[in-house]
């Protein structure tokens, strides 16, 4: 698949600059067959000066009145190339041998303003009049290869220049594009928070702007390219990795260059490069990529063509400020995520802290509802933990609390929740879980807290303490969190009262409740 480069149009007062020129050259002419007329010949020839005085009135009009018009351009355009192309057609059935020079300059002007103003189709309808006016009243001349020449170079120049014309058009209109959609991307990608957001952004941005038949914007993590926006001739392959050694995105990471590769045919002559293919089973023959550099960013993003020859230097130039932009985005979304993230999490232990446990435990609980499966809950609270610290000071403790949130997330699967419900508490949920799977996580707990080894400042084995820990599970017990944790936490309270080291409830009371249900 290509993507379409789209064309910015020119304003209409520019475009009356560019004919400027022109139009002053045609009226020039225009003049210049008017005094020719009256002064060369014995007699002035008056259809010569009626000719000469109407056209520059006609093309004075043309840029003034036309060329401004908002409302029927199209109207206008058209109108405007079938009156020149006849007009300037007329002009050959009566001007003299010795001016036909005027005559061919004419032409070429005036096909050079209607493709500026109007466009290719509108110039070669010009240059149409002209020929069926003139081609038959010129036949009869037409006899050597000189007349030939003569007639038919002005036409050829006029097609020449006019297709030079365009194609410095085109490429005007496309680096204009270019830098309305690097300044379009900068404003909305800066204001995108979510990692997410931008990278369909850029998505949008690059299909816009380039023609690629596979691109990517790729990042570094775990000395892998992780590709978070992966496109490849029509199919999305996000969330892939590639390799960072041996590969060209990994040459252009490592050494923070650019690389344009017009025609991969030729052996890529880059020390420790090898070919490396991801996506579907192509090969790319057109390659370039930028690197992404900021704090908190090292990446890539990279264009291929499986068309040798596909991009160009400005390809190139365009690139490189979107990675500007889009480096400065990603940065911006990792510290917001940052933010976020420390905004949400206990700063010592890093699990949730309380209010954001409470909101995931919400999210969760709403789920499980919908689902019409049940949501486990354990109070957790280290045993005698104010004498421990006491004894082993603050720091040691600290060690105990972080410790005891590894031996949680050891026990629970990504899809729970742990947070620090205060001190030395800590709370659990485990969507889907019954009783009895909260009682086994639980154990499980239980042990790996026994079995971790923690030291003092002297590196000395101090003594782990317990836990004790409470269950309740949601809707059967209590069908709503407030409820829920209320009832974790009486129980929590209960295994204390047992002696400590305890679960409650016990798996006797799981085993009646399953009774009950059934």
């Amino acid at each position: 698949m290509k993507f379409k480069r789209p064309i910015t149009s020119f304003a209409p007062q520019e475009m009356r600059r560019f004919v400027m020129p022109l139009t002053l050259a045609a009226i020039l002419m225009m003049v210049g067959l008017v005094v020719e007329s009256l002064f060369s010949h014995p007699e002035p020839e008056i259809y010569l000066i009626v000719y000469g005085i109407f056209g520059a009135i006609y093309i004075f009009i043309t840029n003034s009145i036309f060329a401004r018009a908002t409302l029927r351009q199209n109207f206008y355009n058209w109108a405007n190339s079938i009156l020149a192309g006849v007009g300037l057609g007329i002009l050959f059935l009566f001007i003299p041998e010795n001016l036909t020079e005027i005559a061919h300059i004419l032409i070429i002007l005036g096909v050079l303003a209607i493709t500026t103003l109007s466009g290719r189709l509108h110039a070669y309808t010009a240059l149409l009049g002209v020929l069926a006016i003139s081609l038959p009243h010129n036949l009869y001349n037409l006899t050597n290869t000189e007349n030939l020449l003569e007639y038919f170079m002005p036409i050829f120049t006029s097609i020449v220049v006019m297709e030079t014309i365009l194609r410095i058009k085109g490429t005007t209109q496309q680096h204009i594009h270019r830098l309305e959609t690097i300044n379009k991307v900068s404003r909305q990608i800066m204001l995108s928070l979510k990692t997410e957001q931008t990278m369909s952004l850029l998505n949008a941005t690059i299909q816009d702007a380039l023609v690629a038949d596979t691109y990517f914007i790729g990042l570094v993590k775990d000395n892998h390219i992780h590709l978070d926006l992966f496109y490849d001739d029509g199919e999305y392959f996000n969330g892939v990795k590639t390799p960072l050694e041996g590969t060209l995105s990994g040459w252009v990471i490592k050494n923070q260059k650019e690389l344009f590769l017009p025609d991969l045919r030729d052996e890529v002559e880059l020390e420790g490069v090898t070919k490396h293919i991801q996506g579907k089973d192509k090969t790319n023959l057109s390659w370039i990529g930028v690197p992404l550099k900021a704090e908190y960013v090292t990446g890539i993003i990279a264009l291929g063509s499986y068309q040798p020859n596909a991009f160009d230097r400005a390809d190139m130039e365009l690139l490189s400020s979107l990675a500007q932009h889009i480096t400065l985005a990603l940065d911006n979304t990792i510290r917001h995520a940052q933010v976020e993230e420390q905004a949400r999490l206990d700063s010592m232990t890093g699990v949730f802290n309380h209010g954001y446990f409470l909101k995931q435990l919400g999210e969760q609980a709403e789920e499980v509802s919908a689902t019409n499966e049940p949501l486990s809950l354990i109070m957790l609270d280290v045993d005698f933990f104010k004498q421990f610290n006491d004894i082993y000071g603050h720091l040691v403790g600290d060690r105990i609390l972080n410790s005891l949130c590894t031996a949680i997330k050891q026990n629970i699967k990504h899809t729970d929740a742990v947070g620090r419900w205060g001190g030395e508490e800590f709370i659990i949920s485990l969507p889907g879980a019954t009783g009895e799977h909260a009682l086994d996580i639980a154990k499980r707990i239980g042990a790996t807290m026994a079995s971790l080894r923690v030291e003092d400042r002297d590196q000395r084995t101090v003594p782990v303490p317990t836990v004790s820990q409470g269950i309740a599970v949601f809707p059967h017990e209590a069908n709503d969190i407030y409820r829920l944790i209320d009832l974790a936490d009486k129980r929590l309270y209960v295994a204390k009262e047992h002696g400590r080291n305890q679960i409650e409830p016990a798996a006797s009371h799981w085993a009646e409740r399953k009774k009950e249900v059934a």
